[in-house]
């Protein structure tokens, strides 16, 4: 009796980690990751953070979200329909596969994969699978608050992660001027995983694994069901630094999450609140989008080259250049009283002294300040500078 317990507990987790939606977003992770490398080696011969920085921080980002969010909505009780989490899932892989992560919020996923069932209610007349039937998903009744409250709940959780994480991965590139100069562009391209359970009603998993957890509520049964949750995040930033705009665009889509899952509540007295709130959701996340690529791409550049220095293009993790709290966008006017024009002169006065570096640095505001570090052997690439030019 023990071993065929085991054996269905291990099969009840192998559901998820064996779900081809969590292994291809495992792939992915770590094709974002080579794929970075790639761009910041071809541009400064260097990379930034490891190749297997997207795929390690997947979910040590995000795993108190999800906890966050699995337990309330347990706990509430907010109960989903397996069909609706089939189609949920089939529309992130979609996002996945395709790379376009500017429209990977969990809104855009949840908006659709609601609205694709009431399309499929329309069109597709009487289905049924395993017990699941088509014409039994009732989007006027229950789903149609808990779908809008779980979208923004998850758009909550995206908000914060692009607020509080998405600083560190803007990987610097270079790009040329309209006058033929090469000038730093930041781009972060992101995804998160949720790993959140979901409430379903009917024993339909129970049925391919008996021990999987649930519990009964009078005569109905409900299922906890694991669901890879996918946020998608892209956004380039040229006119403004990343730690300018992101955490301004974190901060909106917060904002945003808290008024749908608001106004989905609103279902519980009319059920057409609960879809508005979907597309108003839906509209909001759009416009947000549009406009800060709309705003990035006009004007000129934060990072571009300077008659005045050597502008700084990026810093690395864990560098002397970092412990001398320098930041992208500042120019290094002149280093152990030698002024420096490119990188090469940089790093020829570098090696006036070795041993000790003494800097006289520009910020973003174009006041100037002195700052010393003692460099040592180990220390990688003399200072740890990704440098405009």
């Amino acid at each position: 009796m023990s071993e065929n317990w085991l054996f269905e507990v291990l099969q009840a987790v192998a559901v998820f980690f064996l779900n081809p939606l969590f292994l291809l977003i495992l792939l992915v992770a770590v094709a974002l990751g080579y794929m970075r490398v790639k761009r910041e080696r071809k541009d400064f011969n260097i990379r930034k953070l490891p190749g297997l920085t997207e795929l390690r921080r997947l979910v040590a980002d995000s795993w108190l979200h999800a906890l966050i969010l699995s337990v309330l909505l347990s706990g509430i009780g907010f109960v989903v329909d397996a069909g609706w989490i089939v189609l949920f899932s089939a529309i992130m892989l979609v996002v996945l596969v395709s790379f376009y992560y500017q429209w990977g919020s969990p809104i855009y996923t949840t908006a659709i994969a609601f609205f694709g069932l009431y399309a499929w209610q329309e069109l597709g007349g009487a289905f049924t699978y395993h017990g699941w039937s088509l014409q039994d998903v009732d989007l006027f009744g229950q789903l149609s608050v808990t779908i809008p409250v779980i979208a923004g709940l998850f758009l909550i959780a995206e908000g914060v992660l692009i607020r509080t994480s998405s600083v560190r991965y803007a990987s610097p590139h270079l790009e040329k001027t309209s006058r033929g100069l090469r000038a730093a562009v930041f781009k972060v391209k992101k995804i998160w995983l949720l790993p959140v359970i979901l409430l379903v009603p009917g024993d339909m998993i129970s049925a391919y694994a008996p021990y999987w957890p649930q519990f009964t509520l009078g005569a109905a049964s409900f299922s906890f069901v694991p669901v890879p949750v996918l946020i998608g995040f892209s956004q380039i930033a040229r006119k403004h630094f990343p730690d300018q705009i992101l955490p301004k665009l974190g901060k909106s889509v917060i904002w945003t999450g808290v008024a749908v899952a608001a106004l989905g509540l609103g279902a519980l007295y009319e059920p057409l609140i609960g879809w508005g709130s979907l597309v108003l959701g839906v509209l909001i996340r759009s416009v947000l989008t549009i406009v800060v690529a709309v705003r990035e791409r006009s004007g000129g550049y934060a990072a571009s080259p300077s008659a005045k220095g050597v502008v700084i293009a990026g810093v690395l993790p864990g560098s002397p250049a970092e412990k001398l709290g320098l930041l992208p966008g500042e120019v290094i006017r002149a280093v152990n009283g030698m002024q420096v024009a490119n990188d090469k002169e940089l790093y020829d006065a570098i090696q006036v002294n070795a041993a000790h570096c003494r800097l006289q640095v520009a910020d973003r505001n174009g006041e100037v300040r002195l700052m010393q570090q003692v460099l040592y052997r180990h220390d990688h690439y003399q200072l740890g500078l990704l440098l405009v030019g």
